[in-house]
């Protein structure tokens, strides 16, 4: 049986939900590929701008090759973690993602912070202190995440046939019977289609099933082949 270490948060709709934490063999994998990436980008850089280590180089192609090494070792995470909702390359490859403790996206400010930090979790050499704390910590935080409020979370495999459409798309669901659906529960699941781009694709699977689970024996008419957004979604439409 596979170990894996799981946090449970509560969302706002006030559903608990579970994520899976990554752990350190991936995570020391996704860096692995992210920096033979760096390296890449470093190395053409080099290549272009003539900075080989013979000297030879000019003051001019030495700074920017600085200005090239600072934007690729600190930019390209919170580049990457910020534009692709919390996936790196090497991230994206090992099926891990960048979220705050709260099952959130990371923002900008988040990512500077747990990037920022790397420099003194890279230390004295292969991230030691990183790891040392990510042993440590019960949610396998790095110092950078302690700082910054972020964990590292594996991706739920699966896809969502209606993964961008707000709440209020024009789906149908005639024929109906939501007359036991409350005001508020319809509340509750507005509440989620409107805010489930910011959830993490773990937590944002977990509420869409436990409120098709709760909602589901009440309406009556609901075709059973509908994934659970959908459901929501038509049960949102019906109840208007």
């Amino acid at each position: 049986m596979e170990y894996e270490d799981r946090v449970r948060i509560s969302t706002p709709e006030g559903v608990d939900v579970e994520l899976t934490l990554a752990g350190i063999g991936s995570r020391f994998i996704a860096a692995i590929l992210d920096a033979m990436i760096q390296g890449g980008v470093l190395l053409g850089a080099a290549l272009l701008l003539g900075v080989t280590g013979d000297g030879d180089a000019s003051g001019f192609a030495v700074a920017a090759f600085s200005v090239i090494f600072f934007f690729v070792f600190f930019g390209y995470d919170v580049l990457f973690e910020v534009r692709s909702r919390g996936r790196t390359l090497g991230k994206r490859w090992t099926g891990l993602r960048v979220v705050r403790t709260g099952g959130r996206p990371v923002t900008f400010v988040p990512s500077c912070v747990r990037n920022v930090m790397r420099v003194v979790d890279i230390l004295p050499a292969l991230y030691a202190i990183g790891m040392l704390s990510i042993f440590v910590t019960n949610r396998n935080q790095r110092l950078g995440d302690l700082a910054a409020g972020t964990l590292i979370v594996r991706d739920r495999p699966g896809s969502f046939k209606s993964a961008d459409a707000p709440w209020g798309s024009p789906v149908r669901a005639e024929g109906w019977d939501v007359s036991a659906v409350t005001a508020r529960d319809i509340g509750t699941v507005r509440q989620f289609l409107g805010r489930r781009n910011d959830l993490a694709a773990g937590p944002r699977a977990e509420l869409a099933s436990e409120l098709e689970r709760r909602l589901r024996p009440l309406v009556a008419g609901a075709p059973e082949h509908l994934d659970a957004e959908e459901f929501l979604e038509r049960l949102s439409s019906a109840k208007a």
